[in-house]
């Protein structure tokens, strides 16, 4: 397993990273898992405090708790869920954000946070107040680097100008291309991506025509997508080493993020990510695929 710097910090991330959301809630079935990815050499766990009401942090935490000197917890904030417990509201004042980080380290138990996250964000946010929140906890010794889980570019903006993250997490794979253009940006200011997304709902792999639907895929037509993942998946023999390795190959990304619910899902991932595609046909998934953009420069 390699490892990349997550911007200008010392926290040094593996270039897979599991993406807790898709866990088993049944703790052993979740530490196998877990134990399997750590032997692989994945030392970057991701869960939020949304996930499962909090249960994900807390099986996270309790399996990670021997080891927690040797890998890297992020976890998010900003979601609250409402008190009947089926629905959710957003809150991003700062008042909640240093209540809700302390809830987080007990369900984590752990005394500091790695990589904490905004989990979303809306241009009605207070982002002076939110990166005012970020750097009191960094100070205290809380957290150790900050960041947001944002596909909206103008939102990331007012995060990456207001504050100092270290990491952007965004949706992005050889289908959803969207992010390239912000990608040189994001560079000059010395802030990692972490990718999640990488197979596109599963359609980059070679079981693409399950999860196919009516719909398309972004501003794929339903044809549109068909012929993309036909010639997709002539260029290779496994679609997947070439979705994780068209993430990879970008030098801003410093991890991709990748849910398992298995332990065959996970050693299927390692497998691929040990065997990447060639350079040759990178470079031939980047000239079948579309440069997709936002559909405005300022998403709302």
């Amino acid at each position: 397993m390699e490892y990349r710097n997550l911007g200008p910090s010392d926290l040094r991330v593996s270039e897979l990273s599991l993406g807790c959301m898709s866990l088993p809630m049944e703790l052993q079935e979740a530490r196998n898992i877990i134990d399997a990815a750590v032997d692989a050499g994945i030392n970057f766990f991701d869960t939020a405090d949304l996930y499962n009401h909090g249960r994900n942090e807390i099986i996270v935490g309790d399996i990670l708790r021997k080891k927690r000197q040797d890998v890297i917890i992020s976890t998010k904030v900003g979601n609250v869920w409402d008190a009947s417990g089926d629905s959710w509201h957003w809150d991003a004042s700062k008042k909640y954000i240093m209540e809700a980080v302390k809830k987080s380290l007990v369900r984590l138990g752990t005394d500091y946070i790695d990589l904490y996250q905004l989990h979303g964000g809306t241009l009605e946010d207070n982002f002076e107040e939110i990166a005012e929140a970020f750097e009191d906890l960094k100070r205290e010794g809380v957290i150790r680097q900050y960041g947001i889980s944002s596909i909206r570019p103008n939102v990331i903006e007012q995060m990456a100008t207001m504050g100092r993250p270290s990491a952007i997490m965004m949706q992005y794979s050889a289908l959803d291309r969207r992010p390239e253009e912000w990608f040189e940006w994001i560079k000059e200011r010395r802030i990692s991506v972490i990718s999640r997304g990488t197979i596109a709902k599963g359609l980059l792999t070679n079981e693409w025509e399950q999860r196919m639907t009516d719909n398309g895929f972004l501003d794929y037509s339903k044809e549109e997508l068909a012929h993309t993942l036909k010639q997709l998946e002539q260029s290779t023999d496994y679609m997947l080493n070439g979705a994780i390795g068209y993430n990879l190959k970008q030098d801003v990304i410093a991890s991709t993020v990748l849910g398992v619910s298995s332990l065959p899902q996970l050693y299927e991932i390692i497998d691929a990510y040990h065997h990447p595609a060639s350079q040759d046909v990178l470079e031939q998934w980047m000239n079948m695929t579309k440069a997709n953009r936002y559909e405005e420069h300022r998403m709302k």
